[in-house]
Formats: structure tokens, C-alpha cells, sequence
């Protein structure tokens, strides 16, 4: 983040709009929109807020895997036929 180019306040982002999303678009940061002095908005363009999303999403399945690795490590887990033969004994699914 630059902070003379990415902080501006909201009347500018208002005023200057197609300025504003050339420089989004061109930059690839975010911009923080500010209301009497407080940053209170951020807008981005399109193609960074969908990369966020995506890095996002990874970091989630990496922190699933991780959490799944540490639960074998210590023994809280069992064998899916397990599970499943339970499943089907509680609700009276034939095999």
C-alpha cells in the first residue's frame, strides 16, 4: 500500500471516480476511502478481489488439512467403515 496514492478521502473516490478506478485498475492495490479523516471503506478492483478470494479459499483448505493431520497424530480419528457401519445401524440402512 502507498499511503499518498491509496488512502483518499471519500469525496474524491465521489468526484473523481473514473480517475479513481484507472488507478485501481492500474495499480492492482486497494484504495481506503476515509470519512472526516477515519478510514471507513476500501474498494479494489475486480481481478485483485477475486485473487484475495482465492488465496483465501487455500489458506482455509491448507488450515483443514493441517487440523485433519494433527487430529491423526493424536488418535481422534477412526476407520470409515466404522463410522459408516454406526451410521447405518443408527438409521436402519440395509448394506
Amino acid at each position: 500500500m502507498n499511503i499518498a496514492e491509496d488512502i483518499r478521502p471519500l469525496t474524491y473516490f465521489r468526484r473523481q471516480s473514473a480517475e479513481a478506478v484507472r488507478q485501481l485498475k492500474a495499480s492492482r492495490r486497494p484504495m481506503v476511502l476515509t470519512i472526516n479523516g477515519k478510514a471507513e471503506l476500501v474498494v479494489q478492483d475486480a481481478v485483485s478481489y477475486q485473487r484475495l478470494l482465492d488465496i483465501a479459499a487455500q489458506a482455509d483448505a491448507r488450515e483443514g488439512v493441517r487440523q485433519g493431520m494433527v487430529d491423526i497424530s493424536q488418535g481422534r480419528t477412526r476407520p470409515s467403515r466404522e463410522v459408516f457401519d454406526e451410521i447405518r445401524e443408527e438409521y436402519g440402512v440395509p448394506r
